[in-house]
C-alpha cells in the first residue's frame, strides 16, 4: 500500500469531492481564502465562499453551527501542514489569522503587483470626471453582472 498519493492525483480526488458534496467544497475554499489571507472575520469568509457557491451555502437554519464544524476541521487540516490558524478579537485586526504569516500570501501581493502594473492612467483622469451617478449606475451594473454570471455557473454545475 502507498503511504501517499501523488499530488496530482489528491488534487484530482478533491475537485471531485467538491463538485459531489458543498460541505467539502465549503471547507476546501475557507482554506484556501485562509491560505491567501489574514484577518478575515466569519462573515467575510461567509461572503466569500458564497460568492463561489452560492448565497445560503452554509445553510438557511443552522449556518452559524456550520461554519464553525467546518473552521474546527479546515482548523485542524492546516495544522497537518505546519499552519497555526488562530483568531484575533483586537479593534484593528479581528479575524481569524494564521501565526507567522504575512498579511497576505505572496502570490497575492504579486497579482496585485500585476493589476496595479495595468492600470491606464487615461482612464484614471476620465473617471474622475464621471459624475457620480453615473459611477453608481457603473457599480450597480458590474455587481448586476457578476450576479448573472454567478447564478449561471451555479446552473451549469447542477
Amino acid at each position: 500500500m502507498l503511504t501517499q498519493l501523488p499530488e496530482t492525483t489528491q488534487r484530482y480526488l478533491l475537485r471531485d469531492a467538491e463538485k459531489r458534496d458543498p460541505v467539502t467544497a465549503r471547507r476546501s475554499h475557507l482554506a484556501q481564502f485562509l491560505l491567501r489571507e489574514r484577518y478575515l472575520t466569519r462573515e467575510s469568509l461567509m461572503l466569500r465562499v458564497e460568492s463561489l457557491m452560492g448565497f445560503a451555502s452554509f445553510g438557511e437554519k443552522s449556518w452559524k453551527d456550520n461554519f464553525y464544524r467546518d473552521m474546527r476541521v479546515v482548523k485542524a487540516a492546516l495544522k497537518q501542514a505546519g499552519f497555526n490558524l488562530k483568531y484575533s478579537r483586537t479593534g484593528d485586526r479581528p479575524g481569524y489569522y494564521i501565526v507567522g504569516e504575512a498579511y497576505l500570501h505572496p502570490d497575492v501581493k504579486k497579482e496585485i503587483a500585476g493589476a496595479l502594473g495595468e492600470i491606464d492612467q487615461e482612464q484614471i483622469e476620465i473617471y474622475k470626471r464621471i459624475p457620480p451617478a453615473q459611477k453608481f449606475y457603473q457599480a450597480c451594473s458590474i455587481i448586476n453582472l457578476g450576479k448573472k454570471v454567478s447564478m449561471r455557473r451555479n446552473v451549469r454545475e447542477r
